[in-house]
């Protein structure tokens, strides 16, 4: 037998195989961690198969997967919409704009159906933050759907001012989530690996937002500088609530107390934070706005 093959067909298997491998090692630890059975003997064979499914995984993603995106990355810029979508700054943009009020308007009806199943008016607060949100946005995709970014400058800041003010508003309905998540001990609650996802996930979000609120700071464009100050806060926000998941999942050793109040902290911050992000915005847009007048 040839080792030296038989090892190359271990750690470089069939891509079909690495995908049915993954997908059954995900599933197999989500079932063992939700059911509590992390010392079942058939864990253990999850274990195994999980460990083993990384090293063909991580093979893939460091010698196949950069190839084939490139590859994959050549055919999409030879489609004139992804070609666009791919070079053209400003609409990338504003595709981005539109994703991002697609996705406010679906957490919106997740808040809404999750009041409706389980009667907390905790979701009530987070169910109109997020319309908050999406009434911002929906004022920004309205101006980008009718007018190329950078046009109409003064334009751009009316609506950038009008959003700053609005932003004000999220603190009322943050402040009642944080008190609910402080006296009723709401918040959410992930068990297992999806915590892990959720977390992942947080933590992308925040980097984007602060990526991008840097990024189009390139484009002079008011309206894009407003669309990405709202994503930072919708991502301030989901820090929170991962926070309050992972108090429930791992803060047995921790007392009531320590976790109110670094609750009530980093709801603190938060609320810091956006205030000082709307405040930023209306004195430059009003500012600019005065000097365009003289």
């Amino acid at each position: 037998m040839d080792l030296k093959k038989t090892g190359k067909k271990l750690l470089f298997p069939p891509l079909w195989l690495t995908v049915l491998l993954t997908i059954a090692s995900a599933a197999g630890l989500t079932i063992t961690f939700i059911n509590g059975l992390e010392t079942h003997p058939a864990a253990y064979v999850v274990y195994v198969l999980s460990f083993y499914t990384l090293f063909p995984l991580a093979a893939f993603l460091v010698t196949t997967l950069p190839k084939r995106f490139k590859a994959g990355k050549q055919q999409m810029l030879a489609n004139p919409l992804m070609n666009r979508y791919m070079t053209d700054s400003s609409f990338h943009a504003k595709v981005s704009l539109c994703r991002s009020f697609s996705i406010n308007l679906l957490y919106v009806a997740i808040h809404i159906l999750s009041w409706y199943l389980y009667r907390s008016w905790w979701f009530v607060c987070l169910a109109v933050y997020y319309g908050i949100l999406s009434t911002m946005r929906f004022v920004l995709v309205g101006y980008v759907r009718l007018n190329p970014l950078g046009a109409d400058r003064r334009d751009e800041l009316k609506r950038s001012l009008f959003c700053s003010h609005i932003m004000l508003l999220l603190n009322l309905f943050l402040s009642g989530a944080v008190l609910m998540m402080v006296y009723q001990n709401k918040g959410y609650k992930q068990h297992g690996i999806l915590i892990y996802v959720m977390a992942l996930y947080t933590f992308y979000s925040a980097i984007h937002a602060i990526i991008d609120l840097v990024r189009y700071r390139s484009f002079e464009s008011p309206v894009m500088s407003t669309a990405k100050s709202i994503s930072m806060a919708s991502a301030l926000v989901s820090m929170l609530n991962l926070e309050t998941a992972m108090f429930a999942e791992f803060g047995a050793s921790m007392s009531k107390e320590n976790q109110q109040l670094m609750i009530m902290l980093t709801g603190a911050g938060i609320a810091v934070s956006v205030i000082a992000m709307a405040v930023h915005m209306i004195l430059r847009c009003r500012k600019e706005l005065k000097s365009n007048t003289k």
